[in-house]
């Protein structure tokens, strides 16, 4: 059986929303399934307003460009997450302060985060690991005492939640991501959400290339001009469509990879109880959205033996971020707070495994039942280990 890594789901109306937009020839950015994503954006989540980019990076650099970090000021933000929550950063001149993540969730340790604050802090930046909730009440409580922003990288979390709260609703900016390998997507494709709204009116102009043509459009002013810094961060129409077909399916989307999760979850635990690998945590305040299924196993030479040994099987598993603060870039232009023991526990052990809406059981059972024949082989390849070093003794 072959079990691919991802499959990219339709909900069947892509196809149908790319016409319409071929048929009224608004091909820009902006247009009418631009404006009903993020009215579906606000509403669903709860912010004071939303605004569809061309990628969770866009998003992210629009947030650095918002809370206007100046050369050489600090965001603290964990090391195990993908390259564009520093880069957003370390673009505008600014030092991205790493501190270690939990053991349980992968998310930044929350009490960590106090020490790692100078007077060069200019923002908190979170990531909601595999649609899983950091412990936000600690971590907005520590922002505004020190009056510091806390940004959400919520690029796997649309949907999730936290205390009842929709991720992407807590911090004062947050960024979500719509590329292939997310539960929504759009081929490539992000938001920024705003939930301060000092940040609004600002948002629309640095999106719009540092223009207030928002603002012209809306009859607001007589005509547009450049106003302030800004890039080119708006998708086009023929994105936003796409988009717009995920999320009118976005809660059955949801709820089909939790199904794959909770299958995953029930058939990994007895090899946890075997202390061979370890699943994933989702504290109860918590709920998540099936963005991903990983196991965190001993090793690194475990975990490449383990990917060859499934995919001479067919089945396709990947290996996650190698943490940034031992890549050549991180070495370059951050700085460790502390030690890293859990951030590279999980650079050197955690597998992601298949996942994606209609995998089917019998599928999840085949990935289950070779990661077991796996860990029995090497049960039994280092008893055998023992007895032959018991014999030459």
């Amino acid at each position: 059986m072959r079990v691919d890594f991802i499959t990219p789901f339709l909900t069947g109306n892509e196809t149908e929303y790319v016409r319409q937009v071929l048929e009224q020839k608004h091909l820009a950015g902006d247009g009418p399934f631009s404006k009903r994503c993020h009215a579906w954006l606000t509403s669903t989540i709860g912010t004071d307003s939303s605004l569809i980019t061309p990628s969770g990076t866009a998003a992210l650099e629009l947030s650095a460009l918002l809370v206007d970090v100046q050369p050489h000021s600090e965001v603290i933000m964990p090391s195990f997450t993908f390259t564009s929550t520093a880069n957003a950063f370390v673009l505008r001149g600014c030092k991205p302060v790493f501190v270690d993540i939990r053991a349980d969730t992968q998310n930044i340790d929350e009490s960590l985060i106090e020490a790692a604050i100078t007077d060069k802090t200019a923002a908190i930046m979170v990531v909601h690991y595999g649609g899983v909730s950091c412990e936000m009440d600690t971590i907005v409580e520590i922002g505004a005492r020190h009056g510091i922003p806390v940004l959400e990288d919520a690029a796997h979390a649309l949907l999730a939640t936290y205390k009842g709260e929709q991720l992407g609703s807590i911090g004062s900016l947050a960024a979500l991501s719509f590329h292939e390998t997310k539960n929504m997507s759009a081929g490539e494709g992000g938001a920024l959400l705003v939930n301060d709204s000092k940040y609004s009116a600002r948002a629309e102009i640095v999106r719009e290339k540092g223009t207030n043509r928002t603002q012209f459009f809306r009859g607001q002013v007589d005509k547009y001009t450049w106003v302030d810094i800004g890039s080119s961060y708006l998708p086009s129409e023929l994105q936003a469509a796409f988009l717009y077909a995920q999320l009118e399916q976005a809660q059955e989307i949801n709820r089909r990879r939790v199904r794959v999760w909770d299958r995953y979850h029930g058939l990994l635990e007895p090899l946890e109880q075997l202390g061979v690998l370890r699943r994933p945590v989702v504290p109860p305040e918590c709920t998540h959205n099936g963005h991903m299924y990983y196991i965190i196993v001993e090793s690194s030479s475990i975990r490449q033996r383990l990917i060859e040994y499934l995919r001479k099987f067919e089945v396709s598993s990947v290996f996650h971020y190698v943490p940034l603060h031992s890549s050549p870039a991180g070495l370059r232009y951050a700085r460790i707070h502390d030690t890293m023991k859990n951030t590279d526990r999980a650079g050197d052990g955690l597998l992601r495994l298949p996942m994606w809406p209609d995998l089917q059981d019998d599928a999840i059972e085949y990935v289950v039942d070779l990661i077991s024949k796996f860990f029995k082989a090497q049960r039994a390849n280092d008893e055998n280990a023992l007895n032959i070093v018991s014999t030459c003794n």
